[in-house]
């Protein structure tokens, strides 16, 4: 199936569409009590540990801090943990938490909803963790993430292509349904949860190349409303049986109708979506990644000089050069632009969160190479996304041949995926500084035994830099 496919489909199923939202209710409610996979429970924990990781350092940013201060006035409370400051009610640390998570844009995703899953849902289900045991934990995650998924990828990319971030979209229901298991809620109630929550989605992408930073929101948005509407479902608010499929449900106003309902439903408990979640290995926008690994290659195979490059060309997929602005007075302009990412990765040889702070965007040599990076679409990649990401990159130079590098995946995807060493290691460069490295080593721990998540938490709840008690 081609892009074209893929943007084309109307859900023209009946039988299947009409039953979406009852039947996702169903398995909602058959996880509350099922026997999870080894594998899948394993994955959880991968989920866990880079959520963590993501939300400890981005607890530090100012965009996190002044959601943590609007939570202290709005939100009090000492029901949940906040990652790097103290307590408050459980949608106040949901909230917090899921924009923490996702704010230096290091948080997992899935390529083919072009979401983020985990940091718009677990933080809900940890906020009320004293609500279940570890194993239903574990079951809400699973079941959270996977709604997540399936949501994002029937809609997408039409719901892209309309100008919403399926972060927001489709992370509420997500994290309605993985609630709705702590409470172990009856399939009528989940079925409402996810009526609510539908109410609740939303997320515009106007923020790219703005310097707007509610993108970090969105995560933390859909957490907190996933959560509450799970709550009132269980306290007796309704929402519509059909959200999703209806008239003027969820894929009616957000996909235009452009749907797939087997991507939805196909295979709910067994060909688990969650699995194929990647890893980000650069702190910026997935859409770049391909296109860094590119030029990280070719500078790794050959002694590039930046200051004899004449043109570096992107060829890629439409949603991808779609960030070719150069702007990037803010870290989520540069983090969100195709052209800074490529200048910093071939100047520095890597892209980590030092090549994104001030001093490094504000660098005369990576502006001037930045402007020298042409972006475009090319039909035969596009047709490749959503399954792949691809990107083909051609640095010219003047007087020597031109190197070029296709990279059909970024590292970190299932089909180059991190081991949990990898993971692991990730961990400690984001959090170690942070928590200290035998802090760091606890939480991993706790991570990989899920015997008490809330003592994993309790040595987030407080930042001490470098701190190793």
């Amino acid at each position: 199936m081609t892009a074209a496919d893929l943007r084309g489909v109307t859900a023209a199923e009946p039988g299947i569409a009409t039953a979406a939202t009852a039947t996702l209710a169903d398995w909602i409610h058959e996880m509350c009590s099922a026997a999870m996979p080894s594998e899948v429970a394993h994955q959880v924990r991968r989920l866990v540990i880079d959520y963590l990781a993501a939300a400890v350092v981005g607890a530090g940013t100012e965009v996190a801090q002044g959601v943590r201060a609007v939570v202290a006035q709005m939100y009090p409370g000492d029901r949940a943990r906040i990652i790097g400051g103290g307590r408050a009610s459980a949608a106040g640390a949901a909230l917090a938490n899921g924009t923490a998570a996702h704010a230096l844009d290091i948080d997992d995703g899935y390529t083919p909803g072009s979401v983020h899953p985990s940091a718009a849902t677990l933080p809900a289900i940890f906020a009320v963790a004293d609500q279940a045991d570890p194993d239903t934990l574990v079951r809400a995650i699973a079941t959270a993430v996977e709604v997540t998924c399936r949501i994002a990828r029937a809609g997408h990319p039409a719901t892209r292509e309309a100008g919403f971030h399926n972060t927001a979209l489709a992370g509420v229901l997500g994290a309605a349904a993985g609630v709705s298991v702590v409470l172990g809620s009856d399939r009528e109630t989940i079925a409402s949860a996810l009526g609510v929550a539908a109410s609740h989605a939303g997320g515009l992408f106007e923020f790219l190349g703005s310097g707007a930073e509610v993108k970090r929101l969105h995560a933390g948005k859909a957490a907190r409303d996933g959560l509450l509407s799970a709550y009132l479902a269980r306290h007796g608010v309704s929402g519509p049986a059909t959200a999703l499929e209806g008239h003027d449900g969820y894929f009616h106003a957000f996909a235009g109708d452009r749907w797939r309902p087997a991507d939805l439903l196909d295979g709910l408990g067994q060909q688990w979506a969650l699995r194929d979640t990647y890893v980000k290995v650069y702190p910026c926008c997935r859409h770049l990644h391909s296109a860094v690994d590119a030029v990280l290659e070719l500078r790794a195979s050959h002694d590039i000089d930046p200051a004899r490059v004449t043109e570096i060309r992107v060829e890629t997929y439409a949603v991808a050069a779609a960030h070719a602005h150069t702007r990037t007075d803010s870290l989520i302009d540069a983090q969100m632009s195709m052209p800074y990412a490529i200048a910093a990765s071939l100047l520095n040889g890597q892209l980590g969160l030092t090549e994104f702070t001030a001093a490094q965007r504000n660098r005369h040599d990576a502006a001037a190479l930045a402007s020298r990076v042409r972006i475009g679409t090319d039909p035969a990649l596009d047709d490749r996304y959503p399954r792949e990401r691809p990107a083909r990159v051609t640095i010219s130079r003047s007087g020597l041949p031109d190197l070029c590098r296709e990279v059909a995946q970024p590292r970190g995807e299932p089909a180059r995926p991190l081991t949990d060493a990898e993971l692991e290691a990730k961990f400690h460069v984001l959090a170690g500084p942070i928590l200290g490295e035998r802090r760091a080593a606890r939480t991993v721990a706790a991570a990989w035994s899920f015997e008490d998540p809330d003592m994993m938490l309790a040595d987030l709840a407080d930042r001490h830099e470098g701190d190793d008690r």
